[in-house]
């Protein structure tokens, strides 16, 4: 695994998400030495597919506020690989959350929560 290429690819892909690609170098980083030691990951393109969203979800969520107005939010889900369970998340409606931060969340492995 070429770290620096999967996250120059990802950085072209997805500019400005600053706290998604965090995530991602963390990882991958983390990961490198045991990775390499499987040919079998490279040829399957294990990380090529682990770092990618299987998709994302935008939604638009109309709500009526304690004065009586109107209001929209959007909302997001971002779903990763399933390949080893459910998926891992929620559903997030506030107006400051970006799509890096979810794609950070959903990506980020349930072991690094535990730190």
């Amino acid at each position: 695994m070429n770290v620096e290429k999967i996250m120059a690819d990802l950085e072209a892909k997805h500019p400005g998400e600053s706290e998604y690609l965090q995530a991602v170098r963390e990882v991958l980083e983390s990961i490198e030495e045991v990775y390499n030691q499987h040919p079998e990951f490279e040829k399957a393109k294990i990380v090529e597919r682990m770092v990618e969203p299987e998709r994302i979800f935008t939604f638009r969520v109309t709500w009526i506020d304690d004065k009586g107005e109107v209001q929209t939010n959007l909302g997001y889900r971002v779903q990763f690989n399933s390949a080893i369970g459910p998926y891992k998340g929620g559903l997030r409606f506030h107006k400051a959350v970006t799509p890096s931060m979810l794609k950070f969340l959903g990506f980020r492995p349930r072991w690094q929560e535990r730190r």
